[in-house]
């Protein structure tokens, strides 16, 4: 008994010790007198609580669980719930959290607001908006703008990852934090000079909020700043300010802000600016995406985006093997996403083996008729890149969902008036034509959409362009017949059945109308002075009495005036007659037999020092047995020695001085260079 009375008051004591540092928040403290209690009774149902409260406090989430679980029979899931599940979501164990709070008997506020938080972490927004609803509306404390900005976070996800337009929650975006969940919705929608307005607002309330906490300095400010920074420069990444946001992405990452998940966005985001540019900068950057602890920050399709960067950035960087592998385990994670197998295509490609990519995406296609239409294009584009126009048309035919579609039936079209198979461009034109009929068919009775007429007419005029005016009969029929009025398709019309019948032509004609009711009003004086006019005719004044009669002998003595005589050559001399070939350039001459070479008998040749060379040695075309040269491109013009008639332009003037040959001489000298 007195040892019993003993152990009670000093359990007493350690109970008040435990309360005591409970409310100094000294935990550690706390810990030891809880362990000392439980020495004294190993299954106290209080001692084991206050000891797993104790462990959570202090950070040890595992030690915690392992407590609960290894006294499962004292620690109930009515007593020890909250607890268990709080442990599980911080050791990232969510859905084990999620099970814990839907056994739990009784859903307290504290398992409800867990709830809330298990939900948005598994993506679930929808069940967590209607979470976040009820509590707002069945709670009233001090927590309350804590629950409000939850449930504006969970509508900014909504809108990024779902792209649901977000309601009008009536929330007042009194804290930066509901500002910027307020601007990440825009984003989501598409608004984003809205968006960035609403950042700079957050910004201001941050610096507000932030600045009136005098231990705050401004290195905590911006470092709580630079998720709204990112989030700033990924819209000037969206706008195409690639520069600005790079600029801002490398100074938030100068800061080293601790939380891995915007470092990890910022990095991918830096990446798919690089692109296949500056890869020894992405190289540095995707280090920061595999930072322990971001699968846990980021959402799925973020994560999914990174690594769909790494495996192009591996591609980028020659890394085939490293480039599969992660297009493969994608691929497996994701079996109906496009992206991986584009890559792998792309990969192959770049490996020269376009007929394994081709076949790589038919498999793809097959096995997902739902993605087959993208599938489809891009082996058409792999197979005109090959030069296969043909088969690219038959697979472009082969998207029935979008045969009908103009931008298909323009390039399907272009593509085979390329390959010059026009009948095959005309039954692209058909079978679009009578997709419309039919779809209208079961919709309305009504006049042709747009679309149709606009194909009718595209059909018509490629077959008037490529002599196909019988077969465009009917396409320019269906067209006057929807716009009695359209005078060019009348005419187009006339133009075609004046080959096949006359008479209808004829009788057609008469529902052209007059040439006085297309009589237009046209200022010609204006057109004529308009800025695109190519003539401009001289407007003449009108002359009266002495003016006209001063014009008039003006006009008279331009009559009498004569022609100047042309200017002769100074050395021209009337009785020598001039050469017929005069204004022929000299190598087109008959008499021209190339360039006449210098007498150098007595100059020394180029060889080794001290040897000479006759003029014969020097110039070969001397010799008896050289056949003569042939004209050299810029050479000068010698004269025949046949004639002895020299052209007027080539007379030497009395008197002249001899310069202007060595001159010449020298000139040649220096051309040589060039040779």
């Amino acid at each position: 008994k007195m040892a019993a009375a003993a152990g009670a008051t000093a359990a007493a004591g350690l109970w008040s010790e435990v309360n005591r540092c409970g409310q100094n928040g000294d935990f550690a403290r706390a810990l030891k007198s809880v362990n000392k209690i439980l020495q004294i009774n190993k299954d106290d149902v209080t001692a084991l609580q206050c000891k797993v409260v104790c462990l959570i406090q202090n950070g040890n989430f595992k030690e915690a669980l392992a407590v609960i679980n290894t006294h499962t029979k004292v620690l109930t899931s009515d007593v020890i719930a909250f607890e268990k599940a709080y442990c599980e979501y911080r050791l990232n164990r969510i859905e084990s959290a999620l099970k814990t709070i839907q056994s739990a008997s009784q859903q307290t506020d504290k398992l409800k607001e867990l709830y809330g938080q298990v939900l948005y972490r598994l993506e679930r927004y929808d069940d967590c908006l209607a979470a976040y609803r009820d509590l707002i509306r069945n709670s009233q404390d001090e927590y309350e703008e804590e629950r409000k900005t939850n449930l504006s976070a969970v509508v900014a996800a909504q809108s990024t990852w779902e792209k649901v337009v977000p309601e009008d929650l009536g929330l007042r975006e009194a804290t930066y934090e509901l500002c910027y969940n307020s601007a990440c919705a825009l984003i989501g929608q598409g608004k984003l000079n809205e968006a960035m307005k609403k950042l700079q607002k957050a910004e201001e309330l941050c610096r507000q909020s932030l600045s009136e906490d005098s231990d705050v300095t401004e290195e905590d400010i911006e470092a709580e700043l630079a998720i709204i920074h990112g989030q700033m420069a990924y819209i000037m990444q969206l706008q195409g300010r690639t520069e600005d946001a790079l600029q801002l992405y490398n100074q938030i990452i100068k800061l080293k802000p601790t939380d891995v998940g915007l470092l990890a966005v910022i990095a991918n985001n830096i990446i798919t600016i690089n692109k296949d540019q500056n890869v020894f900068d992405s190289k540095k950057k995707v280090k920061l995406t595999n930072a322990e602890g971001v699968e846990h920050k980021l959402s799925k399709k973020q994560l999914q985006a990174i690594e769909f960067n790494k495996a192009l950035l591996a591609m980028y960087t020659n890394q085939a093997d490293q480039c599969r592998k992660l297009s493969a385990s994608l691929q497996s994670q994701s079996p109906e996403h496009l992206l991986p197998v584009l890559i792998q295509a792309a990969q192959l490609c770049r490996e020269k083996q376009h007929a394994k990519a081709v076949g790589l995406l038919q498999d793809f296609a097959d096995q997902h008729p739902a993605n087959a239409a993208e599938i489809k294009l891009t082996m058409a584009q792999l197979k005109i890149a090959q030069g296969s126009v043909t088969k690219a048309c038959m697979i472009l035919r082969s998207i029935e969902e979008l045969q009908h579609k103009p931008g298909m039936v323009s390039a399907l079209v272009t593509m085979y008036s390329h390959e010059e198979d026009i009948d095959s461009a005309i039954e692209v034109f058909t079978q679009a034509i009578q997709w419309y009929q039919q779809h209208q068919a079961s919709q309305t009775r009504g006049p042709k959409s747009p679309v149709h007429l606009s194909l009718i007419r595209e059909a018509a005029n490629f077959k008037l362009k490529h002599g196909r005016k019988k077969e465009a009969i009917s396409d320019l029929e269906e067209l006057w017949k929807q716009n009695p009025k359209d005078v060019h398709t009348l005419a187009q019309l006339i133009s075609a059945y004046s080959l096949v019948d006359p008479e209808k032509a004829k009788v057609l004609s008469k529902h052209l109308p007059s040439s006085d009711t297309m009589s237009l009003k046209v200022d010609v004086d204006a057109l004529e002075n308009s800025h695109g006019a190519t003539y401009v005719r001289k407007k003449a004044a009108k002359l009266t009495g002495d003016n006209q009669q001063k014009e008039q002998g003006q006009g008279e003595v331009k009559k009498k005036k004569k022609k100047k005589k042309g200017k002769l050559p100074k050395n021209y001399d009337p009785k020598v007659t001039p050469d017929p070939e005069r204004w022929l350039p000299m190598r087109e001459r008959s008499y021209y037999r190339g360039r006449k070479k210098g007498k150098k008998k007595d100059q020394v040749g180029k060889g080794t020092q001290g040897s000479t060379t006759t003029g014969s040695e020097l110039d070969a075309s001397r010799t008896a047995s050289s056949p003569p040269t042939s004209p050299r491109p810029g050479s000068g013009a010698a004269v025949s020695a046949a004639s002895n008639v020299i052209p007027p332009r080539h007379q030497k003037p009395a008197g002249a001085p001899a310069t202007k040959k060595k001159q010449q001489q020298k000139k040649k000298k220096g051309a040589k260079g060039g040779w």
